[in-house]
């Protein structure tokens, strides 16, 4: 698990700015054509969520307690949860939700092994 850590923190942190630049210029279409849609804004805060899960992954990579994997579980599940909900026609939204979704899933597994352990 210390491996899949460190790969997804430096994926999430590299995907975060792909998304973040993607949402500000959907929030800018959205905000030109007047349709009311948040796609654009949602995508920032899952921005925010992947970037922070990221660095959380790396720092959290050699530790053998539980609080770092249910940091991760909620940040990327926040992020899956946004991005999903409010995606609208922002439609690659749903893939850095769907990669938020599987990161809290590993985040999941590792907490689960981590507590058959004894830590």
């Amino acid at each position: 698990m210390k491996i899949w850590k460190l790969v997804a923190g430096i994926l999430s942190i590299i995907f975060s700015v792909i998304v973040f630049f993607q949402s500000m210029l959907v929030g800018t279409a959205n905000t030109l054509s007047s349709n009311g849609e948040v796609g654009g804004s949602a995508g920032l805060f899952v921005s925010i969520f992947m970037l922070s899960g990221g660095i959380v992954s790396i720092v959290v990579r050699n530790s053998e307690k539980t609080t770092g994997n249910i940091a991760l579980g909620i940040l990327f599940g926040l992020g899956a949860f946004l991005g999903f909900g409010m995606a609208g026609s922002y439609s690659d939204l749903n893939i850095w939700a769907g990669w938020c979704l599987i990161n809290m899933g590993l985040a999941i597994v590792s907490f689960v092994k981590l507590r058959k352990r004894g830590y």
